[in-house]
């Protein structure tokens, strides 16, 4: 814990508390004490009980992923307070464990909007790596129904498995293209230059050019 409050700048978190996360830790600096540690599940455990964002980021670098349970994974998620705490839980922790699909589907209907959004995520995931068994068409009506009225971080998510079911599934793609115009979610989000926007219809068309070119 002195190590990370350490590292602690303060200009970082000043740009990080404008995205909800509460650390002042460089991510490249906190890898590297990640990898010096290697994997230590046990401290992993003790790191997460700190409640710190920062300790509990190295936690989720630390960590066996697949050694969790499915309950753990559970209570860490609704534990998790802040988004890259959350991203980086469900991206390199619960991607790769065993309970990954059966948590997809208890978060997917989960009234919390934040659990929600994990469950979309995985979502995502599955559009793009493994989507047979799911129901492309009644994602997009759901999509369609509930995404412009959403919270940011469900929208978000929302969103982003719009349009990998657009860029990836050619035969939704029109009307994936269809509910991006329509709902315009995003269609103004602040994008930096040679940054492919998130407005759903634009990333759908620029990935799918980049597929085409390659």
């Amino acid at each position: 814990m002195a190590e990370l409050s350490a590292l602690e700048d303060p200009k970082i978190r000043a740009v990080n508390e404008k995205h909800g996360d509460d650390h002042g830790v460089n991510l490249t600096k906190l890898r590297a004490v990640a990898k010096r540690l290697k994997t230590r599940q046990d401290f992993a455990r003790e790191l997460w009980a700190t409640e710190d964002t920062a300790a509990r980021l190295l936690a989720l670098l630390i960590c066996r992923p697949k050694a969790f349970d499915r309950d753990e994974l559970d209570a860490m998620l609704r534990q998790a307070r802040t988004p890259k705490v959350h991203d980086w839980l469900v991206n390199y922790v619960v991607k790769k464990n065993p309970h990954a699909e059966e948590l997809r589907l208890a978060w997917f209907a989960d009234p919390d909007p934040v659990v929600a959004s994990a469950g979309w995520a995985l979502t995502s995931e599955r559009v793009v790596k493994k989507p047979e068994g799911l129901d492309l068409a009644g994602l997009l009506d759901i999509i369609e129904a509930e995404m412009q009225n959403a919270p940011d971080r469900l929208q978000w998510a929302m969103n982003t498995c719009l349009a990998q079911i657009g860029i990836e599934h050619a035969e939704y793609r029109a009307r994936a293209l269809a509910i991006g115009e329509r709902l315009e979610v995003l269609k103004d989000y602040p994008t930096p230059p040679n940054c492919t926007s998130p407005f759903a219809p634009t990333w759908i068309a620029e990935m799918v050019r980049r597929k085409a070119g390659a």
